[in-house]
């Protein structure tokens, strides 16, 4: 970002610990009572080039800075206004990838963004002032990274790929981006007064920002019970659209692959047998769009540290596919751009309390340009042109909001 932009953000080295000045926190996730008045205390920005597990060095960095997250089981502390309130977490689809033993896929096409990025925070004395923007907001036009037909051909690759039993269902994302002048922080901010934004806000570094408008609960953890709330399955938000997507044989079929995929991913870190699905392909509205959501818990196992629930959700399965591996390997292979904010993790962590989303419906800016990401799931029953109109439909919302002035 220009430096005008972006005198509230300090550089810091991949496991450098700084102390900043105040600045607005806008933390998807963020507690309420906290949100408008927290100080960066330190912050750990990680790469591949870096190397070493980013899990274990996100978990340690948070108990050196009095958020200790190695067993989860643990009942949450009482608040403690002299202490750290908690940490910004941010696990991008690459590292997730790196996480579950899969390729991490083609560059980024912000490379000004870190893979992971954790900010500690504590209490202000005072709440800081609101962020202003500096200069006029321009957007330029959008630049796809492929043409509709090539977002097709990987769709059908994909059916090929089904039709000889390698994969189940693979989630294909596409990428775009966008000159901008001005200052992004205002426009990316819009994005969390989204209708359905359950976890909109922003997070900052040095030359780059996110913003986040998704409605979707990678995981999350409240009172020793751990709930995923995967999204598959979307029609326009009209009386027709609900009635359809209801019925419709096909995104039933492809919701429940994932469903159980997150059963499978929940147990790995759950107690033995605490596992369930309470509620099963439920439509609810985000933006124009009607959306199919389920809701899978389990109790979470003693001893259970944040490194290794990191290795079991991410990257979430909804925007990878089934089964996972396999479907990471796909993704690797036919997406020209890396998915750089889309499909990774954003949310809160402390001690007895994360909540993470899945960062769909997110867009990143860098010093140049504003990215947007948006897919679909694919299977043996989809046809090209439909996913590639409802990619489009999912990025239309984020794309006009960034666009006002």
């Amino acid at each position: 970002m220009r430096e005008k932009s972006t005198e509230r953000m300090r550089k810091v080295g991949p496991y450098g610990v700084e102390t900043l000045p105040q600045v607005l926190v806008d933390a998807p996730a963020a507690p309420p009572a906290c949100r408008g008045a927290l100080v960066e205390h330190a912050r750990l920005q990680w790469r591949r080039a870096d190397g070493g597990d980013p899990a274990m060095l996100v978990e340690e960095f948070l108990a050196a800075h009095g958020l200790p997250l190695d067993d989860l089981a643990r009942p949450a502390p009482n608040h403690d206004q002299g202490g750290p309130c908690g940490a910004a977490l941010y696990v991008s689809a690459a590292a997730g990838a790196l996480l579950a033993g899969a390729p991490a896929g083609p560059p980024n096409p912000a490379p000004a963004l870190p893979e992971v990025a954790v900010v500690v925070y504590g209490h202000a004395e005072t709440p800081p002032p609101p962020l202003r923007g500096v200069g006029p907001w321009r957007l330029g036009d959008w630049q796809e990274s492929w043409t509709p037909g090539q977002h097709a051909a990987a769709v059908e690759a994909v059916r090929q790929a089904i039709g000889r039993g390698d994969v189940y269902q693979v989630n294909v994302v596409g990428h775009a981006a966008a000159p901008y002048t001005g200052d992004p922080l205002p426009a990316l901010g819009r994005l969390g007064a989204l209708p359905g934004a359950r976890y909109g806000g922003t997070l900052t570094g040095a030359g780059w920002a996110i913003g986040c408008a998704s409605p979707e609960t990678l995981i999350e953890l409240t009172d020793g019970r751990l709930v995923t709330r995967p999204i598959k399955g979307t029609r326009p938000a009209t009386t027709a659209g609900e009635r359809e997507l209801r019925a419709s044989a096909k995104e039933r079929a492809e919701h429940v692959m994932i469903v159980d995929l997150e059963r499978n991913d929940l147990a790995r870190v759950a107690r033995t047998g605490t596992v369930r699905v309470d509620e099963l392909f439920a439509v609810r509205r985000w933006c124009d769009l009607w959306q199919a959501e389920s809701t899978i818990s389990a109790a979470v196992a003693d001893g259970l540290g944040l490194a290794d629930l990191l290795r079991a959700v991410c990257p979430g399965g909804s925007v990878t596919g089934a089964p996972k591996r396999a479907a990471l390997d796909q993704i690797a292979a036919l997406e020209p751009v890396g998915r750089g904010a889309g499909m990774g993790a954003l949310g809160w962590v402390a001690p007895g309390r994360i909540d993470l989303g899945l960062t769909i419906r997110t867009a990143a800016a860098d010093g140049e340009r504003l990215h947007v990401w948006a897919g679909g799931g694919i299977t043996w029953g989809s046809d090209p042109q439909a996913e590639v109109a409802e990619a489009a439909a999912k990025s239309r919302p984020i794309r006009a909001t960034l666009a006002d002035g």
